[in-house]
């Protein structure tokens, strides 16, 4: 099989950047000539065995990050986009769009932001009504989806929050939710638990956070340390969102709630314990979450964000779904990447969940580039702690590429060598290219279709291959 080259120019210059050397000096370092490195950074050459070496002796360099990261997102977000009927058929070739990735990632990234504001606009203009008495900064990027693509640009992972999460649980010395209430209550914050719809309130006038006894105690914690991350670390939070430079004021507010969420979530299972015990219990959500006082969501979206450069566990992708099918969280230290807009392909585990409580769904899966996973599936319904208090139904996926599954214990007896036990799955129907899918919900704008007054098929249309 022949080895794929590796084009990471667009990573070559930001590591010499950061590191404030010349072309001329970064070259000797890697003992190159100074042409040479000017085409890797060009991506005329791909970046050699010797040079990937030299990163990380002489500058402990990642190298996994040349091959990772914002590109592949890029390449699927663009696709998708340009599968957007205004585009008509004429998409560019796949090569002209990964080489936009790598050579310009911040005109992909306009280029997508542009696509956004056009299709924000185009659904005003749908629904006149409903954009009535819209002003300012509402007119503009939704603040939602801002806040999203900055986690998912930063690989859902922030290392000076993270770590600032790691030493705070190191100094409560094994009793976290203790360790919590004393730092709030040193700052003149008392705790209270109360039979209350809100999970957290804070009353900053008498100094009292209240806490809802309908929620569980993994949630009762979690919002505890979230409170945790408002109060002590403001000034680390407010450094992070200033160097996102978020358009509007909303998107920051939005992103300060995610970033305090992310502490708390970090607090609550520390990387490098959490890393340790992650590999030790194979992955078994349920072991991991009786271990750290954890709700098996909280340990499968803190196992998709242990991507720590040089402590990387393994890559996976996480979701959450509503029984609408609509995503509600995403995140993808994979390959695979999620829909930007609609649902979760139908033939995707995630959705049979429901069907299921209680239960762990497998699933090996392809996706139609050829990349094969094995594929999670659970539903979390989170009771509303009373009667009449409407119940939330979810359901989350977790999942990784199948070269990883046999350091999960859920890959036990399963035919992981059967090309036959892979089920075909997507990523949304416009830029699938699966031409006999009987869950096809619109063509795909790439393919030709031919339509037959003569035949019916699944579909009242056939794909031309």
């Amino acid at each position: 099989m022949a080895t794929q080259k590796l084009y990471a120019g667009a990573k070559l210059r930001e590591t010499r950047r950061k590191l404030d050397l010349t072309q001329k000096a970064f070259a000797e370092k890697l003992g190159v000539s100074l042409p040479y490195l000017n085409q890797m950074e060009n991506n005329n050459r791909p970046v050699s065995t010797g040079v990937v070496l030299a990163l990380a002796q002489e500058f402990g360099f990642d190298v996994t990050q040349l091959s990772t990261g914002d590109a592949e997102r890029l390449v699927t977000d663009m696709r998708e986009a340009l599968a957007d009927p205004v585009f008509g058929q004429d998409e560019p070739p796949l090569a002209d769009l990964r080489l936009a990735a790598s050579n310009a990632p911040a005109l992909a990234r306009a280029f997508l932001q542009l696509h956004r504001a056009y299709r924000q606009t185009h659904e005003r203009l749908a629904s006149l009504d409903d954009a009535l008495g819209r002003t300012g900064a509402e007119a503009g990027l939704s603040p939602w989806e801002e806040v999203r693509d900055f986690f998912h640009y930063c690989d859902n992972y922030i290392d000076a929050v993270d770590r600032a999460a790691e030493h705070f649980a190191e100094r409560c010395d094994g009793d976290l939710r203790a360790g919590a209430a004393q730092a709030l209550e040193a700052r003149g914050i008392r705790l209270r638990l109360e039979d209350s719809d809100a999970l957290r309130s804070f009353d900053r006038d008498s100094g009292t956070l209240s806490l809802s006894t309908r929620s569980g105690t993994a949630t009762q914690t979690f919002q505890l340390l979230h409170q945790v991350a408002l109060e002590l670390q403001d000034d680390l939070l407010e450094a992070t969102l200033d160097l996102a430079r978020f358009q509007t004021d909303t998107a920051r507010d939005i992103a300060k709630i995610g970033l305090a969420n992310y502490f708390a979530g970090a607090a609550l299972l520390p990387y490098t314990k959490t890393l340790a015990a992650a590999q030790e219990a194979r992955h078994d959500l349920e072991r991991l979450a009786d271990l750290f006082g954890a709700s098996i969501e909280q340990v499968a979206h803190r196992l998709s964000t242990l991507q720590r450069p040089g402590a990387k566990g393994v890559p996976f992708f996480f979701v959450r779904v509503d029984q609408a099918g609509t995503i509600t969280k995403r995140h993808s230290a994979t390959r695979l990447q999620f829909a930007r807009f609609g649902g979760a392909c139908p033939l995707w585990n995630v959705h049979r969940a429901f069907e299921t409580p209680g239960r762990f769904l497998r699933q090996l899966a392809e996706t139609p580039d050829g990349v094969r996973y094995l594929c999670l599936a659970r539903d979390v319904s989170k009771p509303g702690g009373a009667f009449h208090a409407p119940v939330r139904r979810y359901a989350i996926g977790l999942g990784c590429e199948v070269r990883h599954a046999r350091d999960l214990v859920y890959a036990d007896d399963l035919d992981l060598g059967n090309a036959r036990a892979f089920e075909p799955i997507g990523i949304s129907c416009r830029i699938c290219d699966r031409v006999d899918c009987h869950q096809r919900s619109v063509p795909p704008l790439e393919r030709r279709l031919r339509i037959s007054p003569d035949r019916r098929g699944t579909l009242p249309y056939e794909v031309q291959s």
